[in-house]
């Protein structure tokens, strides 16, 4: 049955960091076909664990399920679905279509996102589209916020949501990430996830910085689970923006091979600790990829339990 939701409701996300609580968001990353079973049983692991859940839109460029899709799913089965739209793949009236689509289907949620490159995924002869990157991206919500298309055209019924963007902490050098952050804020983004953190010393001072651009934004800090060496030495050397400190590689190295995921768990449950405890932020963002079913036992380590928060 299609349902039509008209009446706006504050996301939880927003409502959650607006009431100054700490923000804890998993993902989902859907699968390639259409067999969601398992998915499904994601979904119904953590939509009571965590307070949203993103959904990955053909992350690194790999087909997969429909975001979108995906997102409506999480509200039919009573979860907070925090809709991440790349600029890769879609022009902005492609976009601004599902967007309107997304409004009267519930979702109140966008989190911004360019998108990776084709040629890291698994249609390297496919057309980027990239007609637009995220900042223009949080420009076009903004503009169908106000009543309006990006062609300057008036909208019969409009849109609100929660504008998301990211933003990357271990960017070297920063400063262009910084331009890049204020750039976001002032298109419209009231929020930000960044990518994947593991050196927490360095992500104290990307918060100071950020905090001295604007105090008005609210920052979750993304962590990804470590699951082996290998996989530390393929993100140290292949993924920007991402780099895993020696004491942690040390850690993950010196580990048993069957104790690797629970190292990676346990290393995981301390960056949120600390992230509480010291005030680093205003939430986390849980990326298992892959391994979702573990997200119970990461908060259960840390401590956290939503409906104690």
């Amino acid at each position: 049955m299609t349902v039509l939701i008209k009446e706006h409701v504050k996301p939880a996300i927003q409502e959650i960091l607006e009431a100054g609580k700490f923000l804890v968001t998993g993902e989902i990353g859907p699968p390639k076909g259409t067999d969601i079973d398992e998915m499904i049983e994601h979904i119904h692991l953590l939509k009571d664990r965590v307070h949203a859940m993103n959904i990955t839109d053909n992350q690194s460029s790999v087909m997969r399920y429909p975001s979108l899709a995906t997102a409506i799913l999480i509200k039919e089965l009573g979860g907070e679905p925090n809709l991440q739209v790349t600029c890769r793949d879609r022009n902005r009236l492609a976009i601004e279509a599902d967007l309107l689509f997304a409004y009267t289907r519930g979702i109140r949620s966008v989190l911004c996102l360019t998108g990776d490159s084709i040629p890291v995924g698994d249609h390297k002869e496919a057309k980027a589209v990239f007609d637009c990157e995220s900042v223009q991206l949080l420009q076009i919500i903004r503009n169908m916020e106000e009543g309006r298309d990006s062609g300057g055209n008036e909208l019969k019924g409009g849109v609100s949501f929660f504008k998301g963007a990211i933003v990357t902490p271990e960017a070297i050098p920063i400063e262009p990430q910084m331009l890049k952050f204020e750039k976001k804020i002032e298109a419209g983004a009231q929020w930000f996830q960044t990518q994947a953190v593991y050196d927490m010393d360095n992500f104290k001072r990307f918060m100071e910085k950020a905090r001295k651009i604007s105090d008005k934004v609210y920052i979750c800090c993304g962590l990804v689970l470590l699951t082996s060496p290998g996989q530390i030495k393929y993100m140290n050397a292949n993924v920007p923006g991402v780099f895993v400190p020696e004491d942690l590689a040390r850690e993950m190295e010196d580990a048993p091979k069957e104790e690797r995921l629970a190292t990676g768990i346990r290393i995981m449950a301390r960056q949120i600790r600390q992230c509480i405890d010291e005030k680093l932020c205003d939430g986390v963002h849980i990326m298992a990829i892959g391994k979702e079913d573990v997200v119970p036992r990461i908060l259960e380590e840390a401590e956290v339990d939503i409906t104690k928060m």
